[in-house]
């Protein structure tokens, strides 16, 4: 399986060396400040930085020569920056694309070919000012957290529920949210909800308004203009937590922000997010990629504005596809999935799937459960579904907002003229 993996590499670095753009690249003397620095300051030094998730850190030619070949790599590959859209498949117009063009991944390739050349000081960009390690992707408006939580340094995965008040007294809607995990290596998922019920149990959900999700990698939810959540007045916050021990005690606390419409104001449209397109129970074989596939009915005209993939560990590429009431189908995204990544990617508003009442969801999941699959920790063993970390599920997080018929016929008219 090695010898296989480093010929799939070898025959790829062939394949690049001789894309036009890396010739065109490779003519024009590519070097680190004039051409890579860019890039690592846009796409990498966020993470890639002293004291922050990431392994190495780039912020200079000094940090970031050792790691050229496999920055090369990773880029060639399109598995850094963590942007996994097939980009050969389906919409590629993305609010917050954090990807590489082909041109910009020929140069990083080139540099490497050519020697990591450093090229002139005097070609360095200004440096740029990057957040604070675990800083808010939004401004929250209200900020709930949650209890205390010891994490034991060795024990089963917990699973449990804390309710908080949240401090808001009135209806308000919700146009941005995030959930910041206080400590991202114990904290496998936490979901949280809206309790309207004063009297609602402690571990029962079902009655709940669906609010947030997080799992490691997760960015915030920023819900387009003129859309979002409502969340009632007098309302409690339940965090619903899967905790994983590592060796080590921890306290956790979780953050969850909210930037909020002013109150009184109503958002156009309401919004929505849920898990859609189960795939049911899951038969993963030892040594074999399955596939498994899952479906949710839209009973009303409306238009997606998100999806981020949701499987575990052997978790290998999701697709999402609308089956229109005509049979006909579209193929909407794919993502090569990667654990580490729980990433919503958000459509441009111009790009945002639209489709007619009674239009079909369905979600493909592909699980690989073979000794080539980097994230798999027992190739040798049966997987099926469960809520455990080495467990497997297979479900899409799904935002949308309904249509009327009038309105959904107006939007595709629009978009007819615009393609005229």
């Amino acid at each position: 399986m090695k010898k296989a993996a480093l010929m799939l590499v070898a025959t790829a670095a062939a394949v690049v060396v001789l894309l036009p753009g890396v010739a065109a690249a490779q003519a024009g003397d590519v070097t680190f400040h004039k051409d890579i620095e860019p890039i690592l300051q846009r796409s990498c030094q966020v993470c890639h930085r002293p004291n922050n998730m990431a392994p190495m850190s780039l912020m200079n030619y000094q940090e970031s020569r050792p790691w050229a070949r496999s920055i090369r790599n990773k880029v060639v590959a399109r598995e850094m920056p963590p942007w996994h859209v097939d980009p050969n498949v389906g919409i590629q117009d993305f609010k917050q694309d954090r990807s590489l063009s082909q041109a910009e991944i020929d140069l990083v390739a080139a540099w490497a070919d050519a020697g990591a050349p450093r090229g002139n000081p005097a070609d360095a960009p200004p440096a740029v000012e990057l957040p604070d390690f675990g800083a808010w992707e939004i401004e929250p408006d209200v900020v709930v957290t949650s209890p205390p939580h010891t994490v034991p340094a060795e024990a089963g995965d917990w699973w449990g529920d804390y309710i908080v008040d949240s401090g808001i007294p009135n209806d308000r809607y919700i146009k941005a949210i995030q959930t910041k995990a206080g400590d991202l290596r114990v904290v496998h998922h936490a979901l949280t909800y809206a309790v309207t019920d004063p009297d609602a149990p402690l571990n029962d959900s079902s009655n709940d308004f669906f609010l947030n999700e997080y799992a490691v990698g997760k960015n915030a939810d920023k819900y387009p203009d003129g859309t979002g959540k409502i969340f009632e007045g007098g309302s409690r916050v339940r965090f619903s937590f899967h905790y994983h021990s590592i060796g080590e005690e921890v306290v956790d606390r979780t953050d969850l922000g909210l930037v909020l419409y002013p109150e009184g104001e109503v958002p156009e449209k309401i919004l929505y997010s849920r898990q859609l397109g189960q795939a049911g129970e899951l038969d993963i074989p030892a040594g074999q990629v399955t596939r498994h596939d899952g479906y949710a009915t839209m009973y009303l005209p409306g238009k997606l504005t998100g999806f981020q993939p949701h499987m575990h560990f052997l978790g290998k590429r999701q697709c999402l596809e609308l089956i229109y009431p005509n049979s006909t189908t579209e193929m909407v995204s794919c993502v090569n999935f990667d654990f580490n990544w729980h990433i919503v990617y958000n459509y441009a508003d111009d790009a945002q799937p639209v489709y007619p009442a009674g239009t079909k969801l369905h979600v493909i999941s592909y699980h690989d459960n073979t000794e080539s699959h980097r994230g798999n920790v027992d190739a040798l063993n049966w997987t099926g579904g469960g809520s455990r970390t080495i467990d497997e599920m297979a479900f899409g997080w799904i935002s949308w907002y309904d249509l009327t018929d009038e309105e959904y016929q107006e939007e595709l008219d629009a978009r007819a003229n615009n393609n005229d």
